[in-house]
């Protein structure tokens, strides 16, 4: 079995950030989503990827290099433009070829995994076969109505009235037979090649096309809040790795990541949290459910719940919840015109009471009047 993986699209969505990254480049606890779609292959035990990459391939293959690093072997595949999933599948026939394969969307976190799914699919071998995943406005979705026995009757791109509450989640098992469904359908009324059209096809064709439930936790993390949803729900599983110099003068509590080559001093952090390699943090609080990246500087800073991509720097910014720092961004709160300045022991990190929300793109410069 190989995999496709679809990362074209242009993120409009998670704007600012999709303006100098590809959006399967944002890191959910320290590591791309990508990467963490990767694994969920591997662990599949499928190594033979096609990734389908827009004009952001650079970008992709740089993070991802050949797939060596994660037990994976990459073919990129590049997409001029994106006219749909199913144009996907038709783009990468040579690379697919007769095998049967799982197509993935590489924006879509299911950290719990679908590998019984998987191996349902290779036992059986139906032409084609979705995950769904129950939902409560099945509207804003692909839905599979199901019988009871599994096979699929009907796809309905966002349907007015659902018949179903069983949404399509973005991971397919399909053998070649989609291929001839893929060149029989025609192009949607929003001129792209849907694979939802092709599924019907195959179902209205008599072959057998299979609904698997997955009930774990699955976002797409095409919006801010998802990807801070999704950051949080792998925080949750951290184990605690303290591989680094932490002072005595500070308190590191509960699952905590400190990865080598950061330094924490006089500082205070609550776990799940994640501080990446050659950060300093120093004279502040990181509260739960925050990951920062590497070669990052939080001085006289308290955050929680927030995600600070590689190389930013926050000095004497308090209170920050629910935010997103891009990559080499600069937050700092100066003193006012003819104020005194505000010394950290007056006030410390620890102390802070307010509370604000920032989304921050990268190479930001920010200064905040104290």
């Amino acid at each position: 079995m190989k995999a496709l993986v679809l990362s074209g699209g242009s993120g409009t969505r998670l704007r600012p950030f999709s303006y100098s990254m590809p959006k399967q480049l944002i890191p959910i606890a320290n590591k791309p989503v990508l990467e963490h779609v990767l694994t969920a292959i591997r662990d599949l035990g499928v190594t033979d990827v096609g990734i389908v990459v827009g004009n952001q391939l650079r970008a992709i293959s740089g993070a991802l290099g050949d797939g060596s690093d994660l037990g994976v072997r990459i073919t990129y595949i590049p997409q001029d433009e994106p006219l749909g999933l199913a144009h996907c599948v038709a783009i990468a026939r040579d690379f697919l070829g007769d095998d049967d394969f799982v197509m993935y969307l590489g924006d879509n976190m299911l950290p719990d995994g679908v590998a019984d799914i998987a191996a349902e699919f290779r036992t059986r071998r139906p032409a084609a076969q979705v995950v769904v995943h129950k939902v409560p406005d099945p509207q804003a979705f692909g839905v599979a109505e199901v019988a009871v026995d599994g096979s699929v009757l009907r796809l309905v791109e966002k349907p007015a009235r659902p018949r179903s509450d069983l949404a399509l989640v973005g991971v397919y098992f399909f053998t070649p037979a989609v291929h001839e469904a893929v060149a029989a359908i025609a192009p949607s009324a929003r001129g792209e090649l849907e694979i939802t059209d092709a599924i019907q096809w195959l179902v209205a064709r008599g072959e057998t096309v299979r609904a698997s439930e997955y009930s774990g936790y699955w976002r797409d993390t095409g919006q801010v809040e998802d990807v801070l949803d999704c950051n949080r729900e792998l925080l949750r599983t951290l184990t605690r790795s303290v591989a680094a110099d932490v002072d005595e003068a500070s308190e590191i509590t509960g699952p905590v990541v400190v990865e080598s080559g950061a330094r924490v001093v006089r500082s205070r952090i609550e776990g799940p949290a994640i501080i990446g390699a050659g950060t300093l943090v120093e004279d502040s609080h990181v509260g739960p459910h925050t990951s920062v990246g590497s070669d990052c500087v939080l001085r006289d800073t308290r955050l929680d719940d927030s995600i600070v991509l590689d190389g930013a720097s926050l000095v004497r910014v308090r209170g920050l919840y629910g935010s997103v720092i891009g990559r080499s961004a600069a937050i700092a709160t100066v003193p006012a015109p003819e104020t005194a300045p505000e010394t950290a022991e007056s006030t410390p990190a620890n102390t802070a009471t307010s509370r604000h929300r920032l989304v921050v793109g990268d190479h930001t410069r920010i200064e905040v009047a104290a």
